[in-house]
């Protein structure tokens, strides 16, 4: 069910409805910004049984990228301490290969190779060192990958001296107030899949990696990702995300995928989070569409087509409030 009789975004939840009857993900959680105010709306149950309830937390999966490493990368951009188009071995010396940019990492247009032999087999410590010895190739087109992020995020561990969390924490989640976002694993969580206890980690490289992960990892809820999204929509820092920085044909912000003046980040678990700063829209997805199976190439199908229907409904939002 939702918490609304009258709403706006009718095609959003009738989407969202069809999606749980095919079995697609048991339920969601969703928050919609109309330029006021926040609506939520809570559809389906988190397996099978029991109901999605407000305040739920949520593995984010790859939203970790923007609500971590990407948003200090931009504090830090804005600030001086980094530049785009400085050799990223300039701040991560440990790198093997020297050739790599800023920009090149940000925009996923760096020509990493993302395969590693025996990756399941490494430590924390072996999974960083091959990390490091990544190979990278000539052609640099489009090629979305976490090992951009980790070693972000290692870079940013390198000039704090400080481990991700803290710095996280100290930088972005007290600043902005979000008291309920965190590394996992954590003691109670929406399951990610089926027979594994909610709270765990679904990322593999996360897992080994824990804190130092720049890529994926984070847990939140609804109520601190409307005050992340806020922040983007309200402060100076997010005013410039509209621009292209991506040197391949892919359109890229800084950490974010760029479509129009939409600002967009998803999840491997069935996440996303959407920002249109010109306009001030915003939504906020977060299922656990892995619970019963992973169809991931269908799935990125549906999850294009809902947040091409999110997109279209509160654009026309904004013209039935005459704006």
């Amino acid at each position: 069910m939702v918490n609304k009789i009258m709403t706006n975004f009718k095609q959003t939840l009738l989407t969202i409805t069809d999606y749980i009857k095919a079995d697609i993900f048991p339920g969601a959680s969703l928050a919609l910004y109309d330029g006021k105010n926040w609506q939520e709306y809570y559809c389906g149950t988190q397996d099978g049984k029991n109901p999605v309830i407000p305040d739920l937390t949520y593995d984010l999966a790859s939203v970790s990228k923007v609500v971590g490493v990407g948003t200090l990368c931009i504090f830090y951009l804005q600030s001086g301490k980094l530049d785009l188009d400085e050799k990223f071995s300039t701040y991560y010396p440990e790198v093997a290969d020297k050739t790599l940019t800023l920009r090149q990492l940000l925009s996923h247009s760096s020509g990493i190779d993302p395969f590693i032999p025996n990756r399941d087999e490494l430590d924390q410590k072996g999974l960083i060192a091959a990390i490091n010895a990544i190979k990278v190739k000539s052609d640099k087109p489009f090629l979305y990958t976490d090992i951009n992020f980790i070693l972000l995020g290692l870079m940013l561990e390198k000039l704090s001296g400080q481990r991700l969390d803290r710095l996280f924490d100290s930088e972005i989640f007290q600043p902005f107030g979000m008291i309920d976002t965190q590394f996992g694993p954590v003691d109670l969580a929406v399951p990610t899949v089926e027979g594994i206890p909610g709270g765990t980690v679904h990322d593999p490289k996360a897992r080994v990696l824990k804190e130092h992960t720049g890529s994926a990892g984070l847990f939140s809820t609804l109520k601190d990702l409307e005050i992340f999204v806020n922040h983007y929509l309200k402060d100076d820092f997010a005013k410039n995300l509209t621009q292209n920085i991506s040197q391949s044909k892919k359109e890229r912000s800084v950490a974010w995928d760029l479509q129009g003046d939409w600002i967009i980040h998803t999840g491997y678990t069935g996440t996303f989070v959407l920002i249109n700063i010109p306009r001030q829209r915003a939504g906020i997805f977060l299922s656990n569409r892995t619970y019963y199976k992973d169809e991931r190439a269908q799935w990125i199908k549906d999850r294009d087509a809902l947040i091409e229907i999110m997109k279209k409904e509160l654009v026309c939002e904004m013209v039935d409030q005459g704006k």
